[in-house]
């Protein structure tokens, strides 16, 4: 049944500029992904080590979870289109200075530039979305829009592999500028153009400290703990370490780690979907929220185990588990960390419609500062210990969030 908000624009306008519009999240977990398939190599064209490249690429998340507070304060002021076509502009720029960068200082300023433009990918639809639709179909839209935005990660796994073999890893941001240009276009001719809901003249610095405000306040507190190290624990594993793991621990090639990564983030597309349709249909989002937190929390300590000399190794008397175990595990995990649509349903439940796009960042501001800081931690880790105290600690991470997620959300 279509609500009075979606017969406003059209149900069917609507559903394509959300199309439109998630296709520029897809090209955000394209980019962001990139280094898990080719660091090493990246590492070796600037002449500096594997792991002190992880820790500069986490500019990246810094820079995109910082950008969350403006953009949530424009998307409010001035509306989704003109916010999400100045945000793709700006990816296209900045994957270009990334196609281009000579060492770890331009590549840095690439990262950084990609952080802030592609900041706003995910918000434009979700913030579209939750002002045109019921708190009900939101909830299933929501996890679609995640779906067809982890696509991009797909793209990352076994297409990029090849391609990074075949061209260089610069080719992987050339090829994603094309993307970004092909976006553009589509969100410039289908999105419509819609006054902005913002409903007083406070200035643009009030509606930013606004976006902390309501991401530190009593009711979103619980939700913003999870969020630091929800997605961060899916992003971390596959965008930056998930290769490493599978090619220096597992010994497997470019190629086959790419087509393991891309069965995890297959994984990834299927599970926020599904999701979102089981919340709409069942309900119980805070103990689905907090139990598949839990389960990928196991997941993740199960597949350090899997290391050679490590428990399970040890338990079932080889030398190191399988690649099959890793697959298995990643698949698992990929459907377990999918939860990220019910806390944005959630969110959405606690605002005012004029607050949407704010309250959407403040969430999602705890997401991408949450993959900084565990990216940025985990180098320093695996430098320390080694890949399988990487998930160990990944796993620690998710057992605090769950527990101050409980905590600051009981009835």
């Amino acid at each position: 049944m279509v609500t009075k908000e979606e017969a406003g624009i059209g149900f069917r306008a609507l559903v394509l500029a959300l199309l439109a519009l998630a296709s520029g999240h897809m090209l955000s977990t394209l980019l962001r992904t990139i280094p898990a398939i080719s660091l090493d190599l990246m590492a070796q064209d600037f002449g500096t080590s594997p792991q002190a490249l992880a820790s500069l690429t986490s500019i990246y998340h810094f820079s995109f979870a910082a950008s969350q507070i403006p953009v949530g304060a424009a998307m409010d002021r001035f509306g989704v289109r003109p916010v999400s076509l100045s945000l793709l502009a700006g990816t296209v720029v900045g994957t270009l200075v990334s196609a281009i960068a000579t060492g770890p200082a331009s590549f840095v300023l690439g990262q950084l530039m990609l952080g802030v433009a592609t900041s706003g990918m995910l918000m434009c639809p979700m913030t579209l979305a939750a002002k045109q639709m019921s708190a009900a179909k939101f909830g299933l839209w929501s996890g679609l829009i995640l779906s067809i935005g982890n696509i991009g990660m797909l793209l990352s796994a076994s297409p990029l592999a090849f391609v990074v073999d075949q061209f260089g890893w610069r080719a992987g941001f050339w090829v994603s500028a094309g993307f970004g240009i092909a976006v553009l276009i589509a969100v410039f001719a289908l999105v419509p153009r819609q006054p902005a809901a913002h409903a007083d003249d406070s200035s643009p610095l009030q509606q930013m400290a606004e976006v902390l405000r309501l991401g530190l306040s009593r009711g979103l507190r619980g939700l913003i703990a999870l969020s630091l190290v929800s997605l961060g624990a899916s992003l971390v594993l596959r965008g930056l370490w998930g290769g490493p793991w599978l090619m220096d621990v597992k010994g497997l090639s470019r190629i086959e780690a790419g087509n393991v990564l891309g069965l995890f983030t297959l994984a990834m597309i299927v599970g926020p979907a599904c999701i979102g349709a089981f919340d709409r249909k069942f309900g119980h989002r805070r103990a689905m929220v907090a139990s598949t937190h839990a389960v990928a929390a196991l997941l993740l300590v199960l597949m350090a185990a899997g290391a050679p000399h490590f428990p399970v190794s040890n338990l079932l008397g080889v030398a190191v588990m399988p690649s099959q175990y890793d697959l298995v595990l990643l698949i698992l995990i990929g459907l377990a960390t999918s939860a990220q649509p019910l806390i944005y349903g959630m969110t959405r439940q606690l605002v005012d419609a004029q607050n949407t796009g704010k309250a959407l960042s403040s969430v999602n501001l705890a997401f991408f500062l949450g993959a900084a800081l565990l990216q940025s931690s985990t180098a320093g880790v695996a430098a320390l210990f080694g890949l399988p105290a990487v998930l160990l600690f990944i796993a620690g991470a998710l057992v605090i969030g769950i527990v101050l997620f409980l905590v600051y959300t009981r009835p």
